[in-house]
């Protein structure tokens, strides 16, 4: 540390103005958002201690700010209000939702580079300058070795300089705007956000799973990142944390030590988490292949070897009477989708199958018993009366008929557990059986709620309000007429 210059980065979302705090001194502010901005911190450090960075931020936008806004007093029912007014056609977000960073760098460092690209006949000449940070000018400058590479990260030339040089090229390739050429692009990165780690949707999922009364979910199908265990850890939601093993099939003997140390690795990572109360060692494989027997039991007791302290289930869709894995297990996980894949519309099939269903596994296993998925596609803002398969009156009819036999065998006491398929819609691969993915989510790819989601938030809250003396909050039971508000805040009238 005593060679290394300690910078702290940071970037934010449309903020109006940013400040920054290290041990309670102001190091650094900011305005504009969207854009980063650093600080030299050395001075304000705690070495071989803890120091606490503190940022804070405001999307407040007066006449003078970037883009410009009004503050307006607002008179509402609950007084005076100050509200944020501004004329652009696109909302004001805040937050920080990029990487704070707080990282060294040496004595001396590359502070920044200017290029300058032109073209001479057929030759392409790159002129660039190198500002440097942290040494002294009675020395002379710092050397400066710069490669060039081409797309694919193929050497091309070097130089060795100072603090400005120039490169020449023969016949060079040149950058060319879409449709413009055969090969657009050249050296352009076109940044497209996928199914990377993103902080600000781990929070507002965590955040949706809290607001519709749940508290547990499968890192179905594959474990998840290590930062969305950790908010399960301090949200104190349960997780069944399973493997990546999926349809699995074939059975080998190089399938069951890859399976093996992949349980291995995620046991190893995930062993001291509170919110993990349970291994998933596959999902919807194909148990009921006789090879699937002695396969599963030797990946059961690969796991009891691990840990010893937590249960162990599979996650299956056949049948109880043909399943090899389950004997193995601690809780078994089944899913079924009555009234989708089975009789399609039918939800008045629904409460006697899955009453026999889960009777049978209890019969044949004798075991605590979960479904782990259950539910119907469904396509937002698709509404139809009577209801109709694929409208969101379906899938609010199906989750009833489902609830209605749920609370039937959550009474004969081996039925432990119930779970939606799924949390939000999300992408597939593209068949016909998919529209833009799969829509059994009861909130969409956007993270805004079906009916289901209202309809799944009352019937969660009133079972921890059965079952845990939970109070819920306020707007779980909007306001209809005085007897039925009455009916519910009894207690508090």
């Amino acid at each position: 540390m005593k060679s290394s210059l300690p910078l702290l980065a940071i970037q934010t979302r449309r903020i109006a103005y940013n400040s920054g705090w290290v041990n309670g001194q102001l190091v650094m502010s900011h305005e504009i958002g969207h854009l980063p901005f650093q600080r030299d911190i050395a001075s304000v450090l705690k070495y071989g201690s803890k120091n606490l960075v503190t940022v804070a931020v405001d999307n407040t936008l007066l006449e003078t700010s970037i883009p410009q806004g009004q503050l307006l007093e607002t008179y509402t029912d609950n007084g005076t209000q100050i509200t944020q007014s501004y004329t652009f056609d696109f909302f004001n977000y805040a937050g920080i939702h990029r990487h704070v960073h707080l990282y060294t760098t040496p004595q001396v460092y590359i502070d920044d580079i200017s290029v300058r690209t032109s073209i001479t006949g057929n030759t392409g000449v790159i002129e660039y300058n190198v500002s440097y940070n942290g040494y002294d000018q009675s020395y002379s400058s710092p050397l400066c070795f710069v490669d060039l590479l081409d797309r694919e990260g193929k050497f091309v030339a070097r130089d060795i300089t100072t603090l400005a040089g120039r490169i020449e090229i023969d016949s060079p390739r040149l950058w060319w705007p879409y449709l413009m050429d055969s090969e657009p692009g050249y050296l352009y990165t076109l940044q497209i956000r996928g199914k990377g780690l993103d902080y600000s949707l781990v929070a507002k999922d965590y955040n949706l799973i809290k607001w519709i009364g749940a508290n547990s979910f499968r890192t179905s199908h594959y474990p998840y990142a290590e930062e969305i265990m950790d908010f399960a850890d301090r949200q104190g939601i349960v997780v069944i944390n399973e493997c990546p093993s999926v349809d699995t099939v074939g059975f080998s003997s190089i399938l069951l030590q890859k399976h093996k140390d992949s349980l291995s690795e995620l046991i190893r990572r995930d062993k001291n988490r509170p919110s993990v109360i349970m291994w998933s060692i596959a999902n919807e494989a194909r148990t009921h292949l006789p090879a699937a027997g002695p396969y599963f039991k030797s990946i059961v007791e690969h796991v009891k070897n691990l840990d010893q302290s937590r249960p162990v289930t599979i996650v299956t869709a056949r049948g109880s009477n043909e399943d090899k894995a389950a004997q193995y297990v601690d809780i078994i996980g089944f899913n079924r989708y009555n009234g989708w894949y089975t009789n399609p519309g039918r939800t008045n099939t629904i409460v006697n199958n899955l009453l026999d269903e889960v009777q049978n596994w209890h019969r044949n296993f004798n075991k605590p018993i979960i479904i782990m998925e259950y539910g119907a596609d469904t396509m937002p803002g698709l509404h139809l009366q009577p209801s109709y398969i694929w409208s969101e009156e379906y899938q609010v009819e199906l989750f009833s008929e489902h609830f209605r036999a749920f609370d039937i065998l959550r009474k004969k006491g081996y039925f432990v557990g119930e779970m939606i398929w799924n949390f939000a819609d999300f992408k597939t691969a593209e068949t016909y059986t998919r529209v833009g993915g799969n829509k059994k989510g009861v909130f969409t790819r956007q993270r805004q709620p079906k009916s289901s989601a209202h309809h799944v938030r009352r019937r969660y809250l009133a079972l921890a309000e059965e079952l845990d003396n939970f109070s819920p909050p306020q707007d779980a039971y909007p306001y209809i007429s005085y007897q039925s508000y009455r009916d519910k805040r009894k207690n508090e009238l």
